[in-house]
């Protein structure tokens, strides 16, 4: 009987494999090896090591971005330059033009902000390297990227936009700050903790920094191979740099990392896991994560280096990665004048033409709207024109058809307002005022409740034709504290000012978390008295609503108290349900696993039910403690 093995391994470790065991009875052995991101490290003596140890071998090599004699080393061995002559004749193609348009990655949006002119777009040759990497990392120009990145952050990466991800609910996304050198990297880290060092607990982001010694000083594409298992190569000031850089990340973490080679590779592994989770707001890297680094809650990408052909492509495609309805690009943020890389990326790996499905279009195409070949193309200009035009605010959408079209209008609406959203020029030019925005968006949720058929979803079709955009819906979301602030001011105002409780409960009614609290919060608007402080008051009100109803609920079910008090105690502090395990059969009345009709499986169902009704209910409004 045949036997097959399969093994999983970095190139690094299959070539330190091959040094200490020659002789190995698997290098006469059939062998197919396939090497993922084989752009990279393809190139040199560990490529050479690898073939001539095995006797009888197939290679394959997968790559979006592969080497062609245009971005091809100009060292090395001549005989070893492309992937065509490391791997032999292409097997298939499948290039980025082709995933965009059967929607397997996103396009991106690419901005190029000038902070200082001159520095930016420095190519005079008769201007050195020193002089030109020290006008690049004037402290001036450093100091004004940072500002921009802080100011911006919020926008660019959707802070006002929640969703779930694996039954956490997050805000908005993270994102990759890729620097020229480890020098600039210093200096950016520098930066941005004096620039934050004064800024207010919600404006202060989780910002991690890593690099390591690159054992390829050059740099075609703008990406050195860098060993992630390797700083011993740093000079001393640059690995104390780092290591007082890990020691902030401890603090933040609570770990116990440091630039030793163990502890490091652990570090890589923790920091790759965080921003995979949105742990860490901006990953700030010379080169790490550049390639092959795949974390789908990441939109962003800062750029302040040079970057060329497959380095550039690469270091983009680490946005483009799919999630959810409101991430439908990926954000690029160059500091330099990039544009004609791009292009020229694009060109090599798509096409010549490939630039319009790559990119997206500019801000007034999606504002005015644009002619795609002989299709007219509406802008966000004309469908809110004709939004207002045809549904009035307070005159009732009378019929099935005409709440359907309405349905289908706000649907473009926000879908172009959701791409729109992250262009600087929007800002004042949205038509809709705040208030308009809530009447519609409460119209938009009645009628997804009034149409709704099947389970809750990001995107759910209903009566076969409609598309329900909840999760843009959800994106502009008003929370607790604003609401908390409009009742402190109906409060000051001895509750006269009715005008007040009109926007109170146009805000609730135009944001889905809210709705299933309004009756707590008009409960405890009822409660106030002159005396009362808005904010002590809240929480012993939400305090002493949260123990009456879960004590309801255990008093329904005849559930466990204590169990089902520790059960929703992990809930809290966890920040998500916990729908596996054995701690929800903890919190079930005694009830036979083999009972014919299934009682026990039933009133899991039930209690589960009542159980994420109560967290949703609670969560965003109360502390984690009950």
């Amino acid at each position: 009987m045949l036997i097959f093995q399969i093994y999983i391994t970095t190139i690094q470790k299959l070539e330190r494999f091959i040094k200490s065991n020659k002789g190995h009875t698997i290098f006469n052995g059939h062998v197919v090896i396939i090497f993922d991101e084989c752009h990279r490290s393809q190139f040199g003596e560990m490529h050479a090591a690898i073939t001539r140890a095995f006797k009888n071998y197939h290679l394959f090599g997968f790559t979006g971005t592969p080497i062609f004699a245009v971005n091809a080393s100009s060292s090395g061995k001549p005989n070893l330059k492309t992937t065509v002559q490391a791997f032999g004749e292409k097997l298939h193609t499948y290039t980025i033009v082709d995933a965009i348009a059967d929607r397997n990655v996103l396009p991106f949006k690419v901005d190029y902000v000038s902070t200082m002119r001159e520095a930016e777009n420095i190519e005079d040759k008769k201007i050195s390297d020193i002089d030109r990497e020290r006008a690049l990392l004037a402290p001036e120009r450093i100091a004004n990227i940072v500002q921009y990145i802080l100011e911006h952050f919020d926008q660019k990466t959707k802070r006002n936009v929640f969703y779930k991800l694996q039954d956490r609910r997050l805000a908005g996304f993270n994102s990759i700050f890729a620097v020229s050198s480890i020098e600039a990297a210093k200096k950016y880290y520098t930066e941005f903790k004096k620039q934050m060092a004064n800024l207010p607990s919600d404006k202060q982001l989780k910002i991690a920094l890593i690099y390591s010694f690159g054992v390829n000083e050059e740099e075609i594409d703008g990406v050195i191979d860098e060993n992630s298992e390797d700083t011993s190569g740093l000079d001393q000031n640059s690995r104390d740099f780092l290591e007082s850089a890990i020691a902030d990340y401890n603090k933040m973490f609570g770990t116990m990392y440091d630039t030793s080679s163990d502890k490091f590779q652990n570090y890589y592994k923790d920091v790759s896991e965080r921003v995979k989770n949105r742990e860490i707001d901006i990953l700030l890297v010379v080169n790490m994560f550049l390639t092959g680094f795949d974390a789908t809650t990441l939109n962003t990408l800062w750029v302040d280096k040079n970057l060329r052909y497959h380095g550039l492509l690469q270091a983009y495609s680490r946005t483009n990665r799919i999630l959810n309805s409101v991430k439908t690009f990926g954000n690029i943020v160059c500091f330099r004048n990039l544009e004609q890389a791009t292009n020229e990326a694009i060109a090599l790996f798509g096409d010549k033409e490939a630039s319009g499905i790559v990119l997206l279009r500019t801000y007034s195409d999606y504002y005015n709207g644009y002619k795609d070949g002989d299709k007219e193309v509406r802008g966000y200009k004309d469908l809110v024109e004709e939004l207002l035009a045809k549904y009035p605010i307070g005159e009732p959408i009378k019929g099935e058809q005409a709440k359907k079209d309405f349905i289908k209008l706000y649907g473009a609406i926000l879908r172009l307002r959701n791409i729109l959203s992250a262009f600087d020029e929007f800002k004042g030019n949205e038509i809709l005022t705040e208030r308009d925005t809530q009447d519609y968006h409460s119209i938009y949720i009645d009628l997804y409740n009034e149409f709704r058929k099947t389970a809750e979803g990001e995107k759910e079709v209903i009566n076969d034709d409609l598309v329900f955009e909840m999760e843009l819906i959800k994106q502009v979301e008003i929370n607790i504290d604003y609401i908390l602030e409009l009742i402190k001011k109906y409060h000051k105002d001895h509750i006269k000012n009715k005008e007040i409780l009109v926007d109170i409960n146009k805000a609730i009614d135009a944001t889905v978390g809210l709705r299933n609290k309004k009756d707590l919060i008009l409960q405890f608007i009822d409660s106030l008295d002159a005396h009362s402080v808005v904010d002590e008051a809240w929480q012993k009100y939400i305090e002493t609503k949260r123990r009456e109803e879960l004590e309801e609920i255990i008093k329904q079910e005849n559930l466990n108290s204590d169990e089902t008090y520790k059960f929703m105690q992990n809930a809290f502090r966890n920040g998500y349900i916990t729908t596996t395990g054995t701690d929800l059969a903890k919190v079930l009345p005694p009830i036979s696993r083999f009972s014919p009709t299934g009682e026990r499986s039933k009133k899991r169902e039930s209690v589960l039910n009542k159980l994420t009704q109560f967290f949703e209910r609670f969560f965003t409004i109360s502390n984690k403690e009950i």
